[in-house]
């Protein structure tokens, strides 16, 4: 039975929607599953996909809002914030994953040009998997977290400077390739410049008239996001630079966030079928001749690039444990990757082996790297001795200015997030001395500067309790919300035989029963208790409730 175009492609999402599942259940990311989805209906095992067309026209409209989505969420503000820890490992991790990726697909016998677009794909890292990780592990304002985007939008950045440069270098190119940058450059130099005059004088007003309508909002965006990206391909650039320039000329608007928000859906939605076309193109055959090197450069990508940040971050002054948490969330390549590869595939750069090769790489880094980030404690646990070489052995950047312990302490709080703070803030205005400790530089600045007396610490450290000034305290307060880590810290003042209470925090009505039992004295809710209340049950524990 021949299928007409709507019921192949009905099928093709039906497919997609049970491959999904079952990569949910395996706590994978939806990419794998999509690409899964390609080599199913494609010619490598049933063969039913014949609507190539209109699979690559949405697969090209899902890259053009990929890119514009980028462009919206490029904040270099960020990364000034994060200071230079996110350009230093994020150049420094992008130029030598570059040189040793190259050096070993010329070892394993690939072409100069091979060799160049391999070592390339292996720099990036997949923003959409690495905000999502973080997320459910509520890492996402964590120091690693905040670093590891930094780096990730220093690799937006050079992926963008790449997509611009590549189509210089093509194949069928009627003018040398210094010929074409130097064109492309002053091409580039004039769209720059409109669209600078478009930010500063068009973007505010015409947003605000179509704000007015949520609709019209989402259709403003996602044709400027393909029209810029048609422009950009009409100038010599490539669809993506042009949705991406489309994404910056509206980011400083204050309707970024609010179109973003609107967009993200239908960018995840049309890129299924990016990696169904791309999936569709591979030859199992490639696969098969492919396997030992893509089992060499995965275990590159796994173990070379979190040693590579790990290395940067520890001569910069970061403790073995930040460094790691950073590193793990390049052990993969990104979606980048691939649509790096077709692209060089389709400018003649490649064959078609190639690409086959950076998808096995990013289905065994991507799949695997999800793993050891969701098991980044257990995983440091083992690789924390070996990892010490690259400590300092005073791990400045993080201890700096941190240790101002008072005589006496009545309060130790652990975490000084905006809960922990708020929490400091109204035990002091009731007389109590408290002591904050965290392992975050930017929370022990601002509560510094507020007068709190503070202290560096990593509740995680198995000799952390043994440092904290608990003659005095009635109470150790962790704001920390992860069982295993106040599990951890009770152990910890047990051991030293605290004498006080412990509370602990919980964001989980399933984890109050689990911290009882373990022996916690009273367990906060954050997203019931406000934080007035949780300082008077404290300050009652202490008995100096006025």
């Amino acid at each position: 039975m021949t299928l007409d175009i709507f019921q192949e492609i009905a099928l093709i999402l039906a497919l997609a929607a049970v491959v999904s599942m079952v990569a949910v259940r395996l706590k994978q990311p939806l990419i794998i599953a999509y690409i899964v989805v390609g080599v199913l209906v494609g010619p490598a095992v049933f063969g039913f996909i014949t609507a190539t067309a209109q699979v690559e026209v949405l697969a090209g409209l899902g890259i053009s809002v990929l890119l514009f989505v980028v462009g919206l969420k490029l904040d270099l503000r960020l990364i000034r914030s994060v200071g230079p820890v996110a350009l230093a490992t994020g150049i420094g991790q992008i130029a030598v994953t570059s040189v040793a990726g190259f050096l070993i697909a010329t070892a394993l016998g690939f072409s100069t040009v091979e060799a160049a677009y391999i070592a390339v794909a292996l720099t990036f890292s997949s923003t959409i998997v690495i905000v999502k990780l973080l997320s459910d592990k509520r890492e996402i304002d964590s120091l690693h977290g905040r670093i590891a985007i930094g780096f990730l939008i220093v690799q937006d950045i050079f992926v963008v400077i790449v997509l611009l440069l590549l189509p210089a270098f093509a194949v069928q190119a009627e003018i040398g390739p210094v010929a074409q940058v130097l064109r492309l450059l002053i091409v580039g130099v004039g769209l720059v410049v409109l669209l600078a005059v478009f930010m500063r004088f068009v973007a505010n007003p015409l947003l605000k008239v179509l704000a007015r309508s949520q609709e019209m909002l989402v259709l403003f965006a996602v044709t400027w996001a393909v029209a810029l990206g048609a422009l950009g391909d009409f100038l010599g650039f490539s669809k993506e630079v042009g949705a991406f320039l489309g994404g910056v000329s509206i980011a400083s608007t204050p309707y970024r966030d609010a179109i973003v928000a609107r967009l993200t859906g239908l960018r995840d939605f049309l890129l299924l079928f990016f990696f169904i076309d791309l999936g569709s193109k591979l030859n199992l055959v490639d696969f098969g001749e492919q396997l030992a090197s893509a089992a060499v450069l995965s275990v590159f990508v796994l173990v070379g690039n979190p040693l590579i940040v790990v290395g940067i971050m520890g001569y910069m002054g970061y403790r073995r444990r930040t460094g790691l948490f950073a590193g793990l969330t390049v052990a993969q390549i990104s979606e980048f990757s691939l649509i790096l590869a077709a692209l060089g595939v389709s400018l003649g750069h490649i064959g078609t082996d190639i690409l086959s090769l950076v998808t096995l790489v990013g289905i065994a880094t991507i799949s695997t790297s999800t793993y050891m980030i969701l098991g980044a404690d257990r995983l440091y646990d083992v690789v924390s001795k070996p990892l010490r070489v690259f400590e300092r052995n005073v791990p400045f950047r993080e201890i700096e200015d941190s240790l101002q312990e008072p005589a006496r302490v009545d309060v130790v709080v652990l975490g000084l997030g905006r809960y922990g703070g708020s929490i400091v803030d109204g035990l002091m205005a009731r007389g109590l001395t408290v002591l904050g400790v965290d392992f975050d530089p930017q929370a022990l600045k601002a509560a510094k500067a507020k007068g709190v007396p503070i202290q560096y610490g990593d509740a995680e450290d198995p000799e952390f309790t043994g440092s904290l000034p608990l003659s005095s305290a009635a109470l150790v307060v962790s704001t920390l919300p992860s069982f295993n880590v106040n599990k951890a810290v009770l152990h910890g003042l047990e051991s030293v035989r605290f004498p006080g209470k412990f509370m602990a925090t919980a964001h989980d009505e399933s984890e109050i029963e689990e911290l009882e039992a373990v022996g916690v004295d009273h367990v906060l809710m954050p997203f019931d208790d406000a934080a007035d209340q949780a300082v008077f049950t404290i300050a009652e524990k202490t008995g100096r409730v006025s």
